[in-house]
């Protein structure tokens, strides 16, 4: 492409209601800043701009329709899975991220149930294409640009049509399609950029994978301040406070479960973080003793806990830590998820079906609330009718706090029953912290009994029991016990409890005797 394919984008290709739109505002204002580093290497908004459109013009060519509908990208975090995701908006389709270090057969199902009718792949990605010939069967993979024209400007999708397609894990492992429109996506979008301000001398920390609903966060809060995004490798984990110098990281985003590895390997120390500007946590429940800990790293830095399932598009509320009143109001040691956005209502709803004011299962509705899954079946149950509105049942319990932010209790499918009792996993975890010598704690569910899986000077589980017995009901107190030097951690960098499930379900045979 030559100088003149941005001079080519116009109005409304740069409207904030399509997802691309944030990107191309950026290109126009400033094409060769620099929008995503990789390793050493540096690609400005020109080049991915210009990458975009030829992938564009290839995926248009090549289709039989001369419009994809859906394409998936089945790229790492390479120059052509970034490019991929906009050139799938350019050419006015739904992208649809894959990962090809998932297993071929997973892959192959998140592909037939979006019904993915381009494919754009790296290197990584070709070589799984063998393994997903069935599915793939007269569908376009587009590996590098060949003879067909580019693109000459970006579509501009209808804010009712559908930005991307993420999968999420039902109860069966079956995958669940979430479509998010362009609509939800910008609706998110706009309440960020108002909230944090973030320029062009932001640069971004990202650290999800791209089938991960909070690396959209990345990607477009990055380019739509007309910042940097820089791709976090496992590495950099071991010197964080030295990557985070080297290259100017002044925003960072990642699951909680980053700070207590960090802090276990030294690399949390006071002041360690004193560049970044922001510090954000999404993905799972984020520890008042974690939160206290990354704002002393960070003291510069403004720290919030941000809350939100995939279907209610990224994230739907945010509390931000004040090392003074905050750790007061945490439950279970849990930070609270603070405040709904704006354009969003939400009700509680009680174990009797009925709203209820002050706790129950958190129920969303508004601007960033998904249509549906990609199976109708899978909308059974997760929605709820209530005063002519449609509601997205999150599936989380949380109380409501004094102030009128929300407080969170756990999972409603972390709650389990032990001998007729109901138990929340997370009050145990929060009372197994507060036993001498442990640092951290997950507990689990197997076979009838609680299982525990503990981090901290190892003691024999007669003594935790005896400990917690002074304050906790004898229902809730786990009977097994495991001391490990780290939870395992999944793709995202968020506590693996599916793998510690297992584990515990194959030391089933063990006895108390043996921690």
């Amino acid at each position: 492409m030559t100088m003149s394919s941005l001079a080519a984008v116009t109005e409304p290709s740069v409207s904030e209601d399509c997802l691309h739109g944030w990107f191309l505002r950026s290109a126009l204002a400033a094409p060769e800043a620099v929008a995503l580093r990789i390793g050493r290497e540096h690609f400005s908004y020109r080049r991915l701009h210009e990458r975009a459109l030829a992938l564009a013009g290839e995926l248009t060519a090549r289709h039989s329709a001369h419009r994809p509908r859906r394409v998936g990208v089945l790229a790492a975090r390479s120059e052509q899975a970034y490019a991929g995701i906009l050139a799938a908006g350019y050419a006015g389709a739904a992208v649809v991220p894959l990962n090809p270090g998932f297993p071929a057969e997973r892959t192959g199902r998140m592909i037939a149930a979006a019904e993915v009718d381009a494919l754009v792949v790296d290197e990584h990605g070709l070589a799984v294409v063998p393994e997903l010939a069935d599915v793939l069967s007269g569908v376009p993979v587009v590996h590098e640009p060949g003879g067909a024209a580019p693109l000459e400007r970006p579509g501009t999708p209808s804010p009712e049509e559908t930005a991307y397609i993420l999968f999420t894990s039902g109860s069966t492992g079956r995958p669940k399609g979430v479509p998010v429109l362009h609509r939800n996506v910008c609706a998110y979008l706009r309440f960020v950029h108002d909230r944090y301000r973030f320029g062009p001398d932001d640069v971004f920390s990202q650290t999800f994978d791209l089938t991960f609903d909070l690396a959209m966060f990345d990607l477009f809060t990055a380019w739509g301040s007309g910042g940097t995004l820089v791709s976090v490798p496992p590495r950099a984990l071991a010197s964080v406070a030295a990557w985070v110098a080297r290259h100017g990281i002044t925003v960072w985003f990642s699951s909680p479960s980053v700070i207590p590895v960090l802090r276990r390997r030294g690399a949390l120390g006071p002041g360690s973080l004193a560049g970044l500007r922001y510090s954000l946590f999404c993905g799972e429940p984020l520890l008042s003793r974690d939160a206290a800990d990354w704002q002393a790293a960070a003291p510069d830095s403004r720290v919030e806990n941000l809350y939100g399932p995939t279907e209610l598009t990224i994230s739907c509320s945010v509390h931000r830590w004040d090392p003074a009143t905050s750790p007061g109001r945490c439950v279970n040691d849990v930070v609270p998820i603070g405040s709904l956005h704006p354009g969003s209502d939400h009700l509680l709803l009680g174990a009797d079906g009925k709203p209820h004011p002050d706790s129950g299962e958190l129920c969303v509705t508004g601007a960033q609330m998904f249509p549906g899954y990609l199976d109708p079946a899978d909308d059974e149950g997760r929605f709820l009718d209530h005063e002519a509105r449609r509601w997205y049942r999150t599936g989380d319990l949380v109380l409501r706090l004094p102030d009128g932010e929300l407080g969170y209790l756990g999972r409603r499918d972390h709650q389990v029953k032990i001998h007729g009792v109901r138990v929340e996993l997370a009050e145990v975890e929060a009372a197994l912290r507060r036993c001498g010598g442990i640092t951290d704690a997950v507990a689990v569910a197997v076979g009838g009994e609680l299982f525990a899986f503990c981090i901290g000077e190892p003691r024999p589980a007669a003594d935790l029991m005896e400990e917690l017995a002074a304050f906790f009901p004898r229902a809730l107190i786990p009977l097994r016990y495991e001391y490990v030097e780290e939870f395992p951690l999944n793709a995202n960098r968020k506590t693996d409890r599916p793998a510690l499930a297992a584990r515990a379900a194959g030391s089933s045979s063990r006895t108390e005797s043996e921690f």
